[in-house]
């Protein structure tokens, strides 16, 4: 896939409260952290960030609260160079995470949706010229949930490349949200887990394989410390990750999926966007908060030549 032109992302804004290192939680004591932070979060904001930080004109599309969240956030992706013009104003909070993040950086999210529950009630709208449009978490957006086929389709028909990130369903609807989306998805990233759920199967490449018959182009599986898996028509490889002392894993998927357009945007082959893609991921995991330790595209790249995988 080439992308070219704005990429506009479609995604939750939120405000982050980071909490490490938590082994338990106990009700009835005080129970003593090492900090307690505050951070940009949310799907949108993460993978909209992370383009902007690589140097790719990107537009969010999404809502905030009239509040201070909301105007954290909004200077959080400001400050990166995000385009906001299309991100509403809505009269319901922010939406905020209160984030558990374990001694090895793994995390539990405690999650008020907030304004992000009322934005796209309506199918999106795509005028020339054509560039790329990425929905980020497709569950975590109520509305989107039932207008997304239907804004992907529109994309398409106006000439847009396009890609979705799916995220975990806590509705548990998986498929059914899914299926409609996927004939008009060029790119289609899920970690292995969700993939698993979504196609309902044990194996991520049988995952893969299903989604690739039912119309996605190219999928992506993200997986972790072990990097990623790609697959597209004939092709198919696995990109090692790069070997890192994970501190807060948090966000780290989106910032992936940031780079990995990125990569493509730069005019890169599927192998080195999934290089750069790793390696934003892994930066985001070495520092608390999810865009706090990402860098400009040739740091990055620089980065990444000189740290080892974990294949060698």
């Amino acid at each position: 896939m080439i992308i070219h032109g704005e990429i506009i992302v479609a995604g939750n804004l939120v405000e982050d409260i980071l909490v490490r290192p938590v082994e338990r939680v106990e009700y009835g004591v005080t129970v003593w952290v090492d900090s307690i932070e505050e951070h940009l979060g949310g799907n949108g904001s993460n993978t909209s960030y992370t383009l902007a930080t690589l140097g790719v004109p990107v537009r969010l599309r999404g809502a905030v609260g009239r509040d201070d969240f909301g105007r954290r956030v909004l200077d959080r992706l400001r400050s990166a160079g995000v385009n906001l013009e299309e991100v509403e104003l809505g009269n319901l909070p922010t939406a905020s995470t209160v984030v558990l993040v374990a001694p090895d950086g793994s995390r539990s999210f405690l999650h008020a949706p907030g304004v992000s529950g009322e934005v796209f009630a309506e199918p999106g709208e795509f005028g020339p010229p054509p560039g790329h449009f990425h929905i980020a978490n497709i569950f975590s957006l109520p509305r989107m949930r039932r207008t997304g086929a239907a804004t992907l389709r529109r994309a398409i028909q106006a000439g847009w490349t396009t890609s979705l990130d799916t995220g975990h369903d806590t509705r548990g609807e998986w498929m059914r949200v899914l299926e409609p989306c996927l004939e008009n998805i060029g790119l289609l990233f899920a970690n292995e887990a969700e993939a698993l759920h979504i196609a309902d199967c044990s194996d991520f490449h049988a995952a893969a394989r299903l989604f690739l018959r039912r119309g996605v182009k190219t999928v992506v599986i993200k997986r972790g410390r072990d990097g990623c898996a790609v697959f597209g028509g004939q092709e198919e490889f696995c990109v090692q990750g790069f070997a890192i002392a994970p501190v807060d894993t948090t966000g780290a998927g989106d910032c992936f999926t940031g780079g990995f357009l990125a990569g493509l945007y730069r005019g890169g082959t599927l192998q080195e966007a999934a290089r750069l893609g790793n390696a934003c991921g892994a930066l985001s995991a070495s520092r608390i908060g999810s865009v706090s330790g990402l860098k400009g595209y040739q740091e990055t790249v620089e980065w990444a030549a000189k740290h080892r995988t974990n294949g060698g």
